[in-house]
């Protein structure tokens, strides 16, 4: 599975609860546009409307070689989820503080797909934990990169 397109900035302000896989509805040039790896989901969210799950504000650029007949840049998109899936999604969304989001686009069997989230906001703090644990991991590697070349 390669990634078309990931959403760093959900791990950075999420704590994931829950993740689905779920296929999306693409008109046109999108996938063209896509396949050349031109798209953006730093500020896109999904939604249950009508027990139908939709992605917004994606941001998939035109293609380049496209007509008069190239897709509309951050059109609502269908998410392609089972029903039991959909109803999960929905009780999990209606909880006070979760929010819906985008992890990444991604190839699987020649489709593309989506991987959501599920995940409440995180407090500063709780990002400069992260930081501070990132940053201990990374000298604690250092350190026993140099005690292995001084054996």
């Amino acid at each position: 599975m390669a990634d078309i397109v990931t959403n760093h900035k959900a791990r950075r302000d999420y704590h994931i609860l829950e993740t689905f896989e779920a296929g999306i509805v693409l008109h046109g040039t999108e996938v063209k546009s896509l396949r050349a790896g031109k798209g953006q989901i730093a500020d896109a969210f999904a939604r249950i409307e009508k027990e139908e799950a939709w992605l917004y504000n994606a941001h998939i650029d035109e293609y380049s070689h496209g007509n008069v007949n190239n897709h509309e840049l951050k059109a609502p998109r269908k998410l392609l989820l089972h029903r039991s899936e959909i109803r999960k999604l929905f009780e999990l969304a209606s909880v006070k503080g979760n929010a819906l989001f985008p992890l990444a686009f991604y190839w699987k069997n020649g489709k593309v797909k989506v991987s959501i989230g599920v995940g409440k906001g995180k407090q500063s703090f709780d990002k400069r934990d992260d930081l501070k644990k990132r940053d201990d991991d990374r000298e604690m590697k250092r350190a026993t990169m140099k005690w292995a070349k001084g054996r």
